[in-house]
């Protein structure tokens, strides 16, 4: 599958689309998302063009890699989660639910999330 240049996400971080921005670097833009899952729940999101996970993880460089994860908690920090604690979640493909195909992340917190998988 070839990345749509044209996915919300990529809109997003043209500034064709506003958000509200919790965190940017040269790397990664995190935002609120616009349909939360809980108290509170951020995007993070690399800027360059991945699909998944599993195309983030296999094509992605080593600065690119290092900033996502140094991005997480200071997102964390930045909305007052890391005592309380925090969820991230990264659906990848149809049968996860991953609704956008540009690789991100979920980060949940704000609340008691209660378990990660209801049956």
């Amino acid at each position: 599958m070839a990345y749509n240049q044209n996915n919300i996400f990529a809109k997003i971080i043209r500034g064709e689309i506003p958000c509200q921005k919790v965190y940017e670097d040269q790397e990664i833009l995190a935002f609120h998302d616009i349909n939360p899952k809980a108290k509170t729940h951020v995007l993070i999101v690399p800027k360059a063009a991945y699909i998944s996970w599993d195309d983030f993880a296999m094509q992605a460089t080593s600065s690119q890699t290092a900033a996502l994860m140094k991005a997480i908690p200071i997102v964390a920090r930045k909305l007052g989660l890391e005592k309380q604690g925090y969820r991230i979640i990264a659906n990848h493909g149809h049968h996860a639910h991953q609704e956008v195909p540009h690789f991100h992340l979920h980060l949940l917190g704000g609340n008691p999330l209660g378990p990660l998988v209801q049956s």
